[in-house]
C-alpha cells in the first residue's frame, strides 16, 4: 500500500501546440526540405586555385564580420577547406584581407 502513487488526473488534450519536442528534425518538429548537396567548386573545376593574394575570390569563404565560414555552409571539401583557411589566414596576416570589420 505504501509503494502505491497516487493516479495522476487527466490531460486535455491541446491542438494549438504540436505533438513532439518541436525540435527541428524531431518527432513532430519542422523538418528542413530536401537541399541537395553542395559540391566543392574546387574539386569541380580543376583549374580553379586558391590564391592568398587574390582578396576577391577569398571574399565567399569569409563572413561580413571577418569569420571564416564552415565548410558545412560553404560546400568544400576538407582538403580544399584546410586550403582556403590558410589563404585568409595568410591574406589577414598581410593586411590583404580584414581580421574584422571597423564598425562596432
Amino acid at each position: 500500500m505504501a509503494d502505491e502513487r497516487p493516479s495522476r488526473p487527466e490531460r486535455p488534450d491541446r491542438p494549438d501546440r504540436p505533438r513532439g519536442g518541436g525540435r527541428p528534425g524531431g518527432p513532430g518538429g519542422d523538418r528542413r526540405p530536401y537541399q541537395r548537396k553542395k559540391v566543392c567548386r574546387f574539386c569541380k573545376t580543376k583549374e580553379l586555385g586558391i590564391d592568398y593574394k587574390d582578396a576577391k575570390a577569398l571574399r565567399p569563404y569569409v563572413t561580413e564580420r571577418g569569420r571564416i565560414v564552415p565548410r558545412r555552409i560553404s560546400g568544400t571539401c576538407a582538403k580544399h577547406q584546410r586550403v582556403v583557411c590558410n589563404a585568409v589566414k595568410q591574406a589577414r596576416s598581410l593586411a590583404i584581407l580584414p581580421f574584422t570589420t571597423t564598425s562596432i
